[in-house]
């Protein structure tokens, strides 16, 4: 079994119209050993701005308070909220500096830009190569279910609540067929003026 698979877990981001959606299962296990089913894989560092660290649970607390760090000390220098794209550099950067010994995760940033709203959703390898689309992105243990279902469901300009139903089928419907993912999921619903997030509940098998 991978490492990158060795706790579960999927991470799922997608653009709409004027906004972003990305959500997350909930399970932590060890490989076919549930442990827990409240862990969250993604993580706000503003307020149009959140994460997704699916992968190994140790590197996703790790990676996600360094980048926590990295994101206050650019908001005290520069003293502004950073753009999407700049945190991208600095998820990138991050990993490639620990490329000879990586942090076993695949990030994924969604968020809308501080000034003009622009919606924003990219993908990450372990070393920090980053992939930016304009449709959807997915990580994590069930992501070749994950493409199937979103290549069928996904449409252009959705609307925030066309979204949440988008990716909330997407998400549930492929974990269903991965055994390392799974137990309910978490969906954040990112729009200019507010953040709605919902969890829903699903097979707990």
């Amino acid at each position: 079994m991978s490492i990158m698979s060795y706790n579960g877990g999927d991470v799922i981001a997608m653009m709409g119209k004027n906004c972003v959606a990305i959500a997350c299962d909930r399970r932590f296990g060890i490989q076919a050993q549930t442990v827990s089913t409240d862990f969250d894989k993604i993580f706000e560092m503003g307020p149009k701005l959140f994460v997704g660290l699916p992968g190994l649970a140790t590197d996703t607390q790790t990676v996600a308070q360094r980048l926590k760090f990295r994101l206050n000390l650019y908001t005290l220098r520069e003293n502004r909220a950073m753009k999407p794209k700049t945190f991208m550099s600095v998820v990138s950067n991050l990993l490639y500096e620990k490329r000879f010994g990586p942090y076993f995760i695949e990030p994924v940033v969604a968020g809308l830009d501080p000034k003009t709203n622009e919606p924003f959703i990219c993908s990450l390898d372990l070393i920090g190569c980053p992939m930016v689309t304009d449709d959807f992105v997915v990580s994590g243990t069930a992501s070749e279910q994950m493409y199937g279902m979103c290549e069928s469901l996904w449409q252009p300009d959705l609307g925030p609540d066309d979204l949440f139903e988008t990716i909330s089928q997407a998400l549930m419907n492929a974990v269903d067929r991965d055994a390392t993912s799974g137990w309910g999921a978490k969906v954040y619903v990112i729009e200019a003026d507010k953040v709605t997030i919902k969890t829903l509940k699903a097979r707990m098998d």
